[in-house]
C-alpha cells in the first residue's frame, strides 16, 4: 500500500523509565516509521515517516497497552526530498 509521509504527536501516559523504555521499544519495532522523539516531561510521542495515522496509533496501543491520544497529524514531505530536512508540504 502507498501511504503519504505523516508526522504524528500523541499523547502518552509516561510515569517511569520502564513505561519509557516500552515505548521506545514498541515504536522501534514499527517498520512505517522513519524518526520518533519521546517527551517525557510533557507526555507527548512524535512520530514520523508514510504510515497510516490510525493505524499505527492502534500497533502502539496493542504493544504498550496503554492509552494514546492523536493530538495532530500533519502531512509532510519526506526527508532530503528538494534538498531540505523534510517539513509541512506547500
Amino acid at each position: 500500500m502507498d501511504y503519504r509521509y505523516y508526522c504524528m504527536i500523541l499523547r502518552m501516559n509516561i510515569d517511569c523509565n520502564g513505561c519509557y523504555q516500552r515505548i521506545r521499544r514498541a515504536l522501534l519495532q514499527i517498520r512505517e516509521l522513519e524518526s520518533h522523539m519521546i517527551d517525557k516531561k510533557q507526555g507527548r510521542v512524535v512520530v514520523c515517516g508514510a504510515f497510516s495515522p490510525q493505524d499505527v496509533a492502534i500497533k502502539i496501543r496493542k504493544r504498550t497497552n496503554r492509552r494514546v491520544e492523536i493530538l495532530d497529524v500533519r502531512e509532510a514531505a519526506p526527508p532530503g526530498q528538494d534538498g531540505g530536512p523534510g517539513g509541512p508540504m506547500p
